[in-house]
């Protein structure tokens, strides 16, 4: 399609008033006869996805004639309908229509990559009167972010030059383009093509094309017009030597060498680098421009900086679709005066600023997480206060006025508040379409827990909640928080009862079907709540009577036949885990001096077998001088008990309030039980062990000699086993540590025990199995001295860490790969560089996988496409559940904040989905099944980091 327009092109007036049709059609006619005598010029080719005719919002004549040049299909709006879209959004589509003017050939004339960068330097230094300050208005995703590119990004560029040069047959070639002749330049495709086939750690287009996109923020590379950022498209680029004519000649054998041999060291670097290159390549992107996936991405960025944890889902998907990335080169540079106009309220990604006040100095230091500007956009007020950059390459995010005004009020616009007695006791939301929850209007925001039960009642049960309603089910699985079990019951029991003081015979139909309403919606509670948290409700016996007393009032009731059915359902349920748990009464476990808590008894030895609190366990106790008592307590023992019974058999003459119970870790760290602690034994790092002490004596304690050296453990030959049959019975056991685990224990670590009086032995086992496991593969490696050997160990290691991938035991796979990571084993020079490169290769796409950056992004892309079972790397789901805890108030003005709740009821269900079906793996050979079974049950361990480096140093000292 193309746009023509006429050389000797004239200005007229369109006229208003009362004239006739008829006669702008005869002035439209004339002009149109004139334009035929007229030579055509094409201004441009339109595409697919380019926009025309914008000269209807004004009623203006077409300035040009659109031609077609293949067969199209064509959006079109009619006029009403695209005036009624502007008056929306007025900002957006100036941008949108001044942009297509521009490109159709329009408006002015188009500037050089030069004029355009020293406008905005120009805008930078000159600000205008009206807007004192540096942030463009809208920064240009093809630029650099950075006035020079970098030593490290410098070199990259080299290295991937040299190779694509030296390659005859590479996609980098001189090429003519619209006339022009460009040197050594290349579609983004061939060179994402390019770069998957150089190396087997980058798998996946977007990948690579984020490499490269980190190349083109520091200007190494461009877009041969700099009008684009890296897109995986037919667009050229070159490198900014081949811009400048610095590139000099082919390079030498020498120089491929070189560049090979660099590739090969830094490659993982610049692959680390290219998710955030992308992000911030999105966020300088116009909003109309961003993908529902870049928006996406976004958004789940914006959900792990901390300034903006106080705020709702809604705003942050809001925000994800306006917030600006925008950098600044030098220290010193002044982002906005005292005094000026606020305009933005900004975000410290990376670097720090000086809170400059007149006549004070600098009165503050912001540093990277934290955010200022706000209250002058709040207030409508000046700035109060001057921002300078305190280094150089200070990255901020940005929010400008209009948009910070305008989500603030749809907010508010969305949110319905329920008052009584003239205060807030429940604030609701708008359910947004993308929470594809549309069967309600409004959610919880936050509330008083007897309100937000109350709604929970009226709205999420009798029939009107789906099974996957968020509201209902984050309630149940984190109510302990905000409402006690013993509360909750109380107002259920409230709620059932309601008709108690009413005479039912003499109450009209209307007020009986309320009250056998209020009696249905507690019985379907019931049953949502026992399937929602399961045991936890049996192992309460507030609760079990509470279900009881409602079942014989339903039996009672002649037209609760259908509740009658769902309370029978729930009473056998109960029965069935009463039973169980008969048959597991008087558990007693057994803590080695090292090693896992060994269950001695247990009454049913086919079922999973759980640390419940009135298990009991035998461990020991130690005194300063290493003298040592056995004591046996239920799980549920507090520090407190466990202490006065320990002074008592060491023969401590101290009250009890100048005691203290303290683990001492194998590297000699201490650390000090509180008196209400629970689950102490099950707690113990690897080889740490719980000590009695006087207050005035902690210093004194210190590790016993036993604790430096590995953990008891069966003394088999690793290289020995069959990989394969040791990860498939690694990951039954692991299996059953995971199971044991309820998603309540996640809340008690959260939080903090004692909060509860709740054990997390079970959790606490399963984090243990971490850390075993990781500690293990570092102490089988450094304690092998032979060269050859420790090698094969490695190799064996990676093939094991295969297994457990692909048995979907992400737990063990995360621990392997850590503890090869560990530091005393990567120091080994000897050993990796004797490792076959199929198997280096391997490990480095496996250590990308457990990239911590972007808030273990590729970790989290994977574990997102599988399916359960999957025993999930439990450390992240803790971290996920203390970033909820801390980075959000558990209370707001009064009310529970329930967007929080909703945060940490999240990562409760993904544990729930990792076990939603039970773990079947096809058993291999049954070949040394007993050993391999006992063995992997309590490996051997050293978890005191300066002994482990110490090992290494003795298989392979410090080369001089």
């Amino acid at each position: 399609m193309c746009c023509h327009r006429k050389h000797s092109r004239r200005a007229y007036d369109v006229s208003k008033g009362n004239n006739e049709g008829s006669n702008r059609a005869r002035r439209h006619l004339c002009w149109s006869n004139r334009l035929k005598n007229k030579l055509s010029v094409t201004l441009c080719n339109l595409g697919v996805g380019a926009t025309f005719g914008e000269s209807i919002l004004h009623d203006l004549p077409r300035d040009s004639t659109v031609v077609t040049k293949t067969t199209c299909e064509l959006l079109r709006v009619e006029q009403e309908d695209f005036r009624l879209i502007f008056e929306k959004n007025k900002e957006l589509m100036n941008d949108i229509i001044s942009n297509c003017k521009l490109k159709n050939g329009f408006g002015q004339s188009m500037q050089t990559t030069s004029t355009i960068q020293s406008g905005i330097n120009q805008q930078q230094q000159q600000p205008s009167p009206t807007k004192k300050q540096l942030s463009p208005d809208h920064p240009n995703p093809a630029l650099p972010i950075t006035e020079a590119p970098s030593p490290a990004m410098s070199r990259m560029g080299w290295a991937l030059r040299t190779l694509l040069v030296s390659d005859n047959t590479s996609c980098l070639k001189d090429r003519k383009v619209g006339g022009k002749f460009i040197r050594k330049c290349a579609p983004g495709t061939e060179l994402v093509d390019w770069l998957l086939n150089l190396s087997p750690i980058v798998h996946t287009r977007t990948q690579a094309a984020g490499m490269w996109q980190a190349l083109v923020e520091e200007g190494v590379l461009s877009h041969v017009a700099k009008e684009q950022p890296f897109k995986d498209k037919c667009f050229l680029y070159r490198f900014k030597v081949d811009e400048d004519g610095t590139a000099g000649g082919a390079p030498s054998s020498d120089d491929v060498s070189q560049a090979n041999d660099h590739i090969r060291e830094a490659l993982p670097g610049l692959l680390h680098r290219g998710p955030d290159a992308t992000l911030r390549m999105i966020l300088r992107k116009p909003s109309h421009e961003r993908t529902h996936e870049e928006l996406e991405l976004v958004y789940e960025e914006l959900l792990h900086i901390a300034a903006l944890s106080h705020l709702s889902t809604s705003i942050k998907r809001e925000l994800a679709s306006i917030i600006v990335f925008e950098a600044h080169a030098h220290a010193g540079t002044v982002l906005f005066n005292q005094g000026d106009e606020g305009r933005s309220w900004y975000i410290l990604l990376k670097g720090s600023v000086d809170v400059v006040i007149h006549g004070k100095g600098t009165v503050a230091t912001l540093k990277e997480g934290d955010d200022f500007g706000k209250l002058a956009l709040i207030n409508d007020a000046p700035r109060a206060a001057t921002i300078v950059l305190k280094e150089n390459n200070c990255h901020l995010l940005r929010v400008d006025k209009e948009h910070f005004n305008r989500i603030l009020r749809d907010v508010e616009a969305n949110t319905l508040r329920l008052q009584e007695h003239g205060k807030d006791v429940l604030i609701l939301e708008r359910v947004a379409k993308q929470r594809g929850h549309s069967a309600f209007k409004y959610t919880v925001m936050s509330g008083t827990p007897q309100k937000m039960l109350e709604h929970l009642l009226e709205t999420r049960l009798g029939g009107q909640a789906g099974p996957n309603d968020p509201f209902l089910d984050d309630f149940l699985l984190t109510h302990i928080v905000f409402m006690p079990t013993p509360i909750l019951i109380d107002e259920l029991a409230s709620t059932y009862h309601a008709d108690t003081e009413v005479d039912m015979r003499t109450a009209s139909e209307e007020d009986q079907e309320y009250f056998m309403t209020c009696k249905r919606r507690v019985v379907q509670f019931i049953q949502r709540w026992v399937l929602a948290v399961r045991h936890a409700v049996f192992d309460d016996p507030l609760a079990v009577e509470f279900i009881e007393e409602i079942a014989t009032d339903v039996e009672q009731e002649g037209v609760l036949q259908e509740e009658a059915s769902i309370i029978h359902h729930v009473l056998t349920q109960l029965s069935r885990y009463q039973e169980d748990r008969q048959m597991n009464a008087s558990q007693k476990w057994k803590l080695p001096p090292n090693g896992q808590p060994i269950c001695l008894f247990s009454g049913n030895t086919h079922s999973k077998t759980v640390i419940r609190p009135d298990d009991d366990i035998i461990f020991r106790v130690y005194c300063a001088d290493h003298t040592y008592c056995t004591l046996r307590f239920p799980m549920a023992a507090t520090a407190e008990v466990i202490k006065a019974c320990a002074a008592d058999k060491l023969q401590l003459a101290r009250m009890p309030e100048d005691l203290l119970l303290v683990e001492v870790k194998s590297n000699g760290e201490r650390m000090v039980y509180k008196d209400n602690d629970v689950s102490i034994p099950t707690a113990l790092s690897l080889n740490g062990r719980i000590f009695v002490s006087p207050k005035d004596h902690l210093d004194a304690l210190t590790p016993l000699p036993e604790q430096e050296l590995p953990t008891e453990a069966l003394d088999m030959d690793f290289e020995a086993l069959p990989t394969k049959d040791v990860a498939y019975h690694m990951t039954l056991f692991d299996w059953d540590l995971f199971w044991a685990v309820h998603e309540y224990e996640l809340l008690y670590h959260t939080f903090g025990r004692h909060h509860f009086n709740k054990i997390t032995s079970n959790l606490d086992v399963f984090i243990r199995r971490f850390n075993e496991i990781q500690y293990w593969v570092v102490t089988e490696i450094v304690s092998t001295s032979n060269l050859t050997k420790r090698m094969s160990l490695v190799k064996k290691f990676i093939k094991l860490a295969a297994f457990c991938k692909e048995y979907q035991n992400l737990n063990a796979f995360f621990a392997i790969v850590m503890g090869l990571s560990n530091m005393a084993v990567s120091r080994l020079s000897q050993t990796w560089d004797k490792l076959p490169s199929k198997f280096r290769k391997l490990f480095t796409e496996y250590e990308a996988l457990i990239d911590p950056s972007r808030n273990h992004r590729a970790y989290r892309m994977s574990v997102g496409k599988l399916q359960p079972p999957v025993i999930p790397f439990m450390p992240l789901l803790l971290k996920d559940m203390t970033f909820a805890h801390e980075g959000n108030k558990t209370s707001l003005d009064g009310l529970v904040n329930f967007e929080k709740m909703h945060m940490m009821a999240q990562t409760m269900r993904t544990v729930r989905y990792c076990r939603s079906r039970h773990l079947v793996l096809d058993p291999p050979s049954p070949k040394n099944e007993n050993e391999i079974r006992q063995y992997i049950s309590c490996f051997r361990t050293i978890d005191n980091q300066r002994v482990l480096t110490a090992m290494s140093q003795k298989v392979e000292p410090r080369r001089s």
